[in-house]
């Protein structure tokens, strides 16, 4: 048992060491890894409009600037010398901004900010005491005041890199969101955005396009973690990650391809990157799907993306360089190489390379104290077994290999329960023969169901010509004999006879009650009897 054990653990950990050595190359990127490359270079998109109203709510005229009308979405680093992709729908508010934003939004609040309060007090009104006539109150101050309101306003588009750096971008390429109106322009949802040069990081584009069931991640800033009341500012530096599959690929009425997937996504993730195990974008969400209603809320699992191809058409015309390592992404990439194959002295160092580059990036930060603590506190390295296993292995091969050999011999006829149920489920209906020697199966009225009784003694004694078993036919013998030693020799001497498939059940008819296999008895023994003989077998 010892020498049996010891080939088995030297064998297994030849081969476990074997396979963890080269992991990395093997293997690919880890889920962390993929992670950790794309995030650096998923920030987040601020729209903002900003205003100032000259009105005169009857005192003379004065400017009033009311809040900045803002939203929020996801971009990343198409090229790391400051080329950025997003949804065009994230920044039509400042590039397209609409009339109703001016006059609705910007113009009303205005006016209610300068005029509603000497309003109310000269109608000796307190602010929320009559709900009612102060909005008929309201009413008339925009239908006398609106008319002759100026408004000039500031649109920007806002890059934020996750250090909190906050870079104003230029739109330099636009296509609207699509629409359901008729006539509507041609529209992929895509703005190419420019920030001023550098040494951003950038994410690489797949070459191949996605199938169904690929497993995908969407990176992003959804507005519900960017405002939850529970979390610090750097919430809204930090990407988020969910994970999902590719559910299917659609077309849109106009026969744009979509890429739909299950991953879950929110408002502030339209424009992120979707990524595939490589860490490669192969796809820019876009829209998710409403419940009907006025309500409409998110329906997870029905989510959209613009496949990687349609991001380089779009881009095709610009200066864009798609795909080019820059300085930073060649020291974080290799920096997280070291990282995960824990060569943490190369990775802290090549971390501090890219913290120079671009400061402050959180993911950065995060890994560069985590390298430099391993440095410092390094975990224990395990035990050599690779040399070890290799200096046993080699000691005792020949003996070893001589008793694979024997049990091969052995087990080579042998066929578990399990195997057996396939057989039938095959269609193949093996012949179950129960071997078990007459003193044997005397003890023991408990036998497999459908089973033909067929002891040595009675095949010695020329018992199998008189079941006219088909000698084609695969043959399955089981018995109760220590080592199946009843069941072994009624299958050599079925071979003798021309028997062309008889194999031996392995662990016999206790083997066979272990895995609560149907099983037939006596119709005068009772279920507890049945449950004593099962248990004499070892089964239950």
């Amino acid at each position: 048992m010892i020498r049996r054990f010891s080939f088995s653990l030297a064998l297994g950990l030849l081969i476990g060491t074997g396979e963890a050595l080269p992991a990395h190359a093997q293997q690919g990127l880890s889920v962390q890894e993929t992670v950790l490359r794309a995030k650096p270079a998923t920030v987040l998109i601020i729209s903002e409009v900003s205003a100032e109203v000259t009105l005169n709510c009857g005192g003379g005229s004065e400017i009033v600037k009311p809040a900045a009308f803002r939203e929020t979405g996801t971009g990343w680093f198409i090229d790391a010398s400051g080329w950025v992709i997003t949804n065009g729908h994230v920044v039509q508010p400042a590039y397209e901004t609409p009339k109703w934003l001016v006059v609705n939004h910007m113009a009303q609040q205005a006016v209610t900010k300068a005029c509603l309060g000497p309003a109310l007090e000269a109608a000796r009104m307190q602010p929320g005491d009559n709900p009612a006539a102060e909005e008929a109150l309201k009413r008339r101050l925009f239908d006398k005041v609106l008319p002759t309101v100026k408004v000039t306003i500031t649109p920007q588009v806002l890059v934020v890199l996750s250090s909190g750096t906050r870079l104003k971008a230029e739109v330099k390429n636009y296509s609207p969101p699509a629409s359901t109106e008729p006539g509507a322009p041609f529209a992929r949802d895509l703005a190419l955005l420019k920030v001023p040069e550098g040494n951003y990081p950038g994410l690489p584009l797949a070459d191949s396009t996605v199938q169904i069931g690929d497993p995908i991640r969407i990176l992003g800033f959804p507005g519900v973690v960017l405002s939850h009341e529970l979390l610090n500012e750097s919430a809204s530096l930090d990407a988020s990650v969910t994970t999902g599959a590719v559910s299917g690929l659609k077309q849109d009425k106009a026969g744009h391809p979509f890429i739909q997937t299950d991953a879950s996504a929110a408002w502030g993730n339209s424009g992120g990157p979707v990524i595939n195990a490589k860490g490669e974008l192969v796809g820019v969400l876009t829209f998710v799907s409403l419940a009907p209603g006025a309500e409409g809320a998110i329906v997870q699992g029905f989510n959209f993306a613009i496949p990687v191809q349609t991001v380089k058409n779009f881009v095709a015309d610009q200066p864009v360089k798609i795909n080019q390592t820059g300085k930073f992404n060649r020291a974080w990439f290799a920096g997280l190489h070291d990282f995960f194959t824990e060569d943490w002295k190369g990775a802290k160092r090549k971390f501090e390379e890219a913290d120079k580059i671009q400061p402050g990036l959180l993911d950065v930060k995060r890994m560069l104290s985590e390298a430099a603590e391993k440095v410092k506190n390094p975990p224990p390295k395990p035990f050599p077994w690779f040399w070890v296993t290799i200096g046993v292995t080699l000691l005792s091969a020949g003996g070893y290999g001589a008793q694979v050999g024997l049990r091969w011999q052995k087990n080579r006829y042998r066929v578990g329960p399990s195997e057996v149920i396939k057989l039938l489920e095959a269609g193949k209906q093996p012949v179950i023969l129960d071997a078990r020697e007459q003193s044997q199966y005397d003890l023991n009225p408990i036998k497999i169901h459908g089973s033909i009784r067929l002891s040595p003694e009675d095949l010695k004694s020329g018992g199998a010509a008189s079941l006219e078993l088909e000698t084609t036919r695969p043959v399955i013998a089981y018995c109760t004999s220590q080592n199946e030693h009843a069941s072994a020799s009624v299958a050599r001497d079925l071979r003798k006879l021309g028997f062309k498939d008889v194999k031996i059940l392995r662990g016999g008819l206790g083997a066979w009650t272990n895995a609560g296999l149907p099983i037939e008895t006596r119709s005068d023994i009772s279920p507890l009897g049945q449950e004593m003989y099962k248990a004499l077998l070892g089964g239950s």
